[in-house]
């Protein structure tokens, strides 16, 4: 049973990480297709998923085509009960579904104010008042889920659909440098050095984009992954 799995350019989409993450951290068997979101053609390259428009989208081995990356991560989940791609606990089952929710419908401003972007570390970036708002959401979001984690790195101690959720936003934080506490850092930290998310990365980098799309006119640092 194999999946097809559209996502767009690795150093921009963060929904396609999303998408991603989900299955090679669970070790679902997928195809990747890469969508041109910056070429112009990705209505015609996506006109056979109808109605799905946006990355990252997937088709099921039946053939059903599946967007939105909550109703994704939902069906994936479905699909496959033994990968445990949910806390099995119920209560931080329901407390990640919470996570997730919370990201697909939130946190506008960082979202729109800091596009995530993998290629190196913004200097001097100064987060507005509303940027700021959101970190210290997602902060307490995650200080929350660590009341119901076990043994192990992640939000909820095993790794979890929360965390592919929130990867895009420990790109954020390493990419713009935005202040976060040690517990914070630690998860970011995590995150970026996986290696799962390293290989996304390094294929992302052999693009080469100019001019670079979200150029902030900053000095820039190394990305901070050995």
């Amino acid at each position: 049973m194999t999946y097809d799995l559209y996502i767009g350019d690795r150093t921009f989409s963060s929904w396609s990480l999303r998408g991603w993450l989900m299955m090679e951290k669970f070790n679902l068997p997928y195809r990747s297709h890469l969508v041109g979101l910056y070429g112009g053609t990705m209505a015609a390259e996506m006109a056979h998923l109808s109605p799905v428009r946006l990355v990252p989208a997937m088709k099921r081995p039946d053939g059903t085509v599946v967007g939105e990356s909550l109703a994704m991560a939902e069906t994936l989940a479905e699909d496959n009960p033994d990968a445990g791609m949910w806390p099995a606990d119920s209560a931080a089952r329901a407390t990640a579904r919470m996570l997730c929710a919370e990201m697909v419908g939130g946190f506008s401003a960082l979202r729109g104010e800091c596009a995530m972007q993998l290629q190196h570390v913004n200097v001097g970036y100064v987060p507005s008042k509303a940027v700021l708002r959101d970190i210290a959401r997602v902060e307490t979001l995650w200080a929350h889920a660590r009341k119901f984690k076990t043994e192990g790195p992640w939000l909820f101690g095993a790794y979890s659909i929360a965390d592919a959720f929130y990867a895009p936003v420990c790109a954020r934080i390493v990419g713009y440098d935005l202040p976060v506490s040690d517990a914070s850092r630690a998860y970011c930290e995590t995150t970026i050095q996986d290696p799962a998310f390293k290989a996304w990365r390094t294929e992302g980098l052999k693009v080469i984009y100019d001019p670079f799309p979200y150029d902030m006119g900053l000095p820039t640092a190394e990305w901070p992954v050995a």
